[in-house]
């Protein structure tokens, strides 16, 4: 059974193979990150764990039993009882609910764990999969995305208020 943990250390040769296994798969539906991101991966991911510790945000990998990632789920904290939530789930899982159930979780986690009262979360208008998976999990469209957000694609905000169900 999968669980999901908070970002460690540790965490990092998985989540560097993760990104490299998924690299196409992912570049189809968002921006690719460059090979400069996977060159200085040890870097950004030290930069992730201070950031965690620092507050600025809370970052979590979904592990399956073999140690390997099977997706990320990021919240970065942008104002008071807010924060942005983003992620990305491995190819070989996709389409059977591993993103929507993880992503309900991460609703319960922001409240229990990071007092959370709303999340947001930014998808283009391409990721058809990405959009089905925040409806299920209780988001709704609540005005364009600055494509800057996006990677230069054109894209909708959805947010789930979170003291109505958590």
């Amino acid at each position: 059974m999968p669980e999901l943990q908070r970002l460690r250390a540790g965490h990092g040769p998985a989540v560097l193979a993760f990104e490299l296994t998924n690299r196409a798969y992912f570049a189809a539906s968002i921006s690719d990150r460059g090979d400069e991101f996977y060159d200085q991966f040890t870097d950004r991911h030290n930069a992730l764990l201070a950031e965690q510790e620092a507050g600025v945000g809370a970052f979590y990998v979904l592990v399956a039993e073999d140690g390997s990632v099977l997706g990320r789920f990021n919240l970065r904290f942008v104002e008071d009882g807010t924060a942005e939530l983003g992620y990305r789930v491995a190819q070989h899982v996709a389409g059977r609910g591993v993103a929507t159930a993880t992503v309900q979780e991460m609703c319960r986690l922001a409240v229990a764990r990071h007092g959370l009262r709303t999340l947001r979360a930014a998808t283009s208008h391409q990721n058809a999969a990405s959009q089905k998976v925040l409806t299920k999990a209780g988001f709704v469209p609540v005005g364009p995305a600055d494509p800057a957000h996006l990677g230069g694609k054109q894209g909708t905000w959805y947010q789930r208020d979170l003291s109505s169900r958590a």
